[in-house]
């Protein structure tokens, strides 16, 4: 294994928006492939309590896409002014986060037109759950997903990690058939082949500003 080769996948796995081919399909032979290394992520006690569920039928896809619509939105008016910052955010920060709006904006306008749709879910409910119970759950499922996503960007695919349809989760479940009490959607993630592939490094913040020693 070539760590320049690793690196290079690890800082250049974008959230991908902008740069979705919304005309190709995805093969489901590549899904599948992605699917089967995102299996071999860890999972708490190794109980592989996950599911994926995979759209690319047209009119499920269409009805997902108006949930998304909706629940952002209702997300958005919900939360806005809410949300307050620890630290001041500088020049090019702001500039950043104003790409990402307009990125985030755009899918927003297309999400409909996305070619494939994969909702990571895991069995259980955990509503009002503990935090511990909580991180237990969330964590046995975000490493086989960002798995999935590593090993989609390695084979030309762009993903984005989404939440916003979980404000209306229940009606998510409807539309894909999930027994909605028995199971927790944990993100909708947009899939399809890229328009190019000169993804770069983005712009984080230094390792010495957000790394604690021993203490915090």
């Amino acid at each position: 294994m070539r760590l320049d080769d690793v690196d290079e996948l690890l800082t250049t796995t974008r959230a991908v928006r902008r740069r979705l081919d919304l005309t190709r399909p995805v093969e489901p032979g590549l899904l599948r492939e992605c699917l089967a290394l995102a299996l071999q992520a860890p999972s708490g006690s190794n109980d592989q309590e996950w599911h994926f569920v995979v759209v690319t039928d047209d009119a499920t896809r269409a009805a997902l896409a108006d949930v998304y619509r909706r629940a952002a939105v209702a997300y958005n008016t919900r939360t806005r002014g809410t949300k307050t910052r620890r630290r001041t955010l500088d020049d090019g920060e702001r500039a950043t986060r104003r790409r990402v709006l307009a990125s985030a904006g755009y899918l927003y306008e297309h999400v409909h037109e996305v070619p494939a749709f994969v909702v990571p879910c895991v069995d259980g409910r955990f509503d009002g759950a503990p935090l511990a119970d909580q991180a237990t759950a969330f964590g046995s499922i975000l490493p086989a997903v960002w798995s999935f996503m590593l090993a989609a960007r390695s084979r030309g695919l762009g993903t984005s990690w989404t939440t916003a349809h979980l404000e209306l989760e229940a009606e998510a479940a409807t539309v894909l058939g999930i027994p909605f009490d028995e199971v927790t959607q944990v993100a909708l993630i947009p899939v399809g082949h890229t328009l190019g592939d000169d993804f770069r490094p983005a712009p984080r913040r230094p390792v010495d500003d957000v790394v604690h020693w021993d203490r915090w």
